[in-house]
Order: C-alpha cells, then structure tokens, then sequence
C-alpha cells in the first residue's frame, strides 16, 4: 500500500514532466548538423567514399553491396588484431558485401582527419582487393 496522500510509483508515471514543465525535448533542430549521432556521422563518411570510389569505379562496383557495422559479428581469435573491414563474399543471390567496423575504426582513430583517412584508405583497400588491382590503381591520392 502506498503512503498516505502519495501517489503509487505505477507504469504511468512521468519522470520528466516534474514541475509541470512538460516533457524535454531535443536541444537542437532535427536537420542540424549538430543533431547528428557518432554513428549516423560515420554512416555518411563511410558514403561519401562509396561514391567517390564509385564515380570511378561505377561498372566494376555495380554489383557490391557496401555497409558499415558496430563490431566483426564472427569470433575473433584472442590474440590477433581486430579487423577494420572485411570483404564478405556473395552467396545464395545475395551480393558481395565491403563491410566496415564503426568502433574498431573509432577506436583506431584520434581525430576526425584521421577517422576520415582511415576509413578513405578501408574502402579503397577493400575494393583493390576484391577487383584484384593495387590500392594506387584503385585510387591515385591513396599513400600507403
């Protein structure tokens, strides 16, 4: 039984709307850059690179599928480094994926210029490897 003249703490209360202040609400404008998350951010990174890549290599690519991911979801061996990208190879219909890890690159990076070099230099990696060429060929500003 709930004390006397306090209402029971049910499934319908509301935290947030204390001093009739009514509920919060986002800081900034939905469509500001501000209100992006991390990984949304990265999202477009990872898109912008696909597209320069594929302004080149568009005929080549038509058939890649490119995604990004949290983490590797297959068992890593515990001694060995974590991957930043991976080829995953097409099977049953579906296409070839270029997959790259959103925190394994996070992690590797300590500035937003080096996030974006990085993840400039997975993508190109990544097709280099599945057109069988040399990351230079693939793109000419890549520095090993």
């Amino acid at each position: 039984m709930a004390g006397a003249g306090r209402p029971s703490a049910g499934p319908q209360t509301r935290r947030r709307d204390r001093h009739g202040r009514g509920l919060r609400g986002p800081l900034t404008p939905p469509l500001s850059p501000i209100s992006r998350t991390r990984a949304e951010r990265f999202d477009d990174l990872v898109a912008d690179e696909v597209r320069r890549i594929a302004a080149r290599w568009g005929r080549e690519l038509a058939q890649v599928e490119f995604a990004v991911e949290d983490v590797p979801e297959e068992p890593l061996p515990p001694d060995g480094p974590v991957p930043l990208g991976a080829t995953l190879p097409g099977d049953g219909g579906r296409p070839v994926r270029v997959v790259i890890y959103r925190r394994p690159v996070e992690a590797r990076a300590t500035t937003e210029r080096d996030r974006a070099r990085l993840v400039r230099d997975l993508v190109v990696e990544e097709v280099a490897d599945l057109l069988g060429m040399s990351p230079e060929s693939v793109d000419p500003s890549y520095e090993e």
